[in-house]
């Protein structure tokens, strides 16, 4: 008979030889993989583009398994996957069409929230609890000074999300019953914004929480793009310089990693397909206190970025130009794939997922997996 801590090794340690195929994987794929006409040869790993049916760009995904992923895009676009991407069912809420869903939080394969961005009443939150067979409008803004960028859940019942500033704060929406309700919290302990300081809602990165009550939140747009720190769960916050490119309203941090409470990753530049994205990449080894400006950053910019599970050293960063590895926490990057991609995201038991604009929803693996 097993124990249950054998079990429990035994789990980890598949979830860990998981992660070091996906990790070679990775590593084994030709620049050229993502694009279209050039994908992998039969047996080879790499991004595996899914079929999705839609030219909806998918800037919110939520990748619960190797088999089960959410992506959340324009035209009000909600789709899910439980069968690794071979096939994926519209589960949009009715009557969505004209919004613009940036962010989804997924639970399981029934229980997601998922965040459209805008002005005003355009910026909502619906919530289902069936697989998208349904759906609950649970916030919608009434505050036309109001935008909100990025969602984030710390548990099942308990999330944020945020709002460019208004009265010069950034605003925090609050829910402790899974996205059921939310409140406006108190900006006493938000830090004032600078001067055109914003978030981007470009991948469903610019507020994240890998722990009980960290969140971190990404700026751009002003002097300087920065990276706000709280540790209780929004009520106080803390602030810091990521040395990303600033100045101006195309240019900051667009998307963060953190793989505990200390080590963290930053990635951005300049959205505009035009302009260079020098110096586009930071980590940080004391929760976001102090950032240090990767040594090889990625060469353009990126929205999108994911720590594999279960390694301390090796994370994805994606954006329109490709997708970048680091196996050194983040001090270089190369690229590995030249597709188009806006964000990625990964999960414990291995499975990796990247999603962007043309419907194009891809999953880590051998073409013949």
């Amino acid at each position: 008979m097993t124990s249950k801590g054998n079990k429990g090794n035994k789990r980890r340690l598949v979830s860990v030889g998981l992660c070091a195929a996906v990790l070679a994987a990775v590593l084994a794929v030709p620049a050229q993989a993502g694009e279209p006409g050039n994908a992998p040869e039969a047996g080879r790993p790499g991004w595996q583009l899914t079929t999705t049916g839609t030219d909806a760009r998918f800037r919110g995904l939520a990748a619960v398994s190797r088999d089960t992923a959410w992506a959340a895009g324009s035209k009000g676009t909600v789709l899910r996957t439980t069968d690794a991407g071979r096939s994926w069912r519209d589960v949009s809420p009715p009557g969505a069409a004209e919004l613009q869903f940036r962010d989804i939080e997924a639970f399981d394969a029934r229980r997601a929230v998922v965040l459209a961005i805008g002005e005003g009443e355009a910026s909502r939150v619906f919530r289902t609890e069936d697989g998208g067979a349904t759906w609950t409008e649970s916030f919608r803004n009434t505050d036309p000074r109001a935008f909100y960028d990025c969602m984030t859940f710390f548990d099942r019942r308990h999330g944020l999300a945020m709002s460019d500033p208004v009265d010069g704060r950034f605003r925090i929406l609050a829910t402790r019953d899974g996205g059921r309700s939310w409140q406006v919290l108190p900006d006493a302990g938000m830090p004032a914004a600078l001067p055109g300081e914003a978030g981007f809602a470009a991948g469903g990165q610019c507020l994240v929480s890998p722990g009980p009550r960290d969140v971190w939140l990404a700026t751009g747009g002003a002097a300087t793009a920065r990276v706000l720190h709280s540790g209780d769960r929004g009520l106080t916050w803390t602030v810091a310089e990521s040395g990303l490119p600033a100045g101006d309203p195309a240019r900051g941090v667009f998307a963060l990693a953190f793989r505990d409470r200390a080590h963290g990753l930053a990635v951005g530049g300049d959205y505009r397909p035009d302009q260079a994205s020098p110096r586009a990449a930071a980590v940080t080894g004391d929760g976001g206190r102090n950032w240090r400006a990767a040594t090889a950053p990625p060469p353009a910019y990126r929205s999108g970025v994911t720590w594999l599970p279960h390694s301390r050293a090796a994370a994805l960063a994606v954006g329109p130009t490709g997708t970048d590895l680091t196996t050194d926490g983040g001090r270089t990057w190369r690229t590995v794939d030249t597709g188009s991609y806006d964000t990625v995201d990964c999960t414990s038991d291995g499975g990796c997922w990247a999603s962007g604009e043309q419907g194009r929803i891809a999953r880590l693996g051998r073409v013949a997996d």
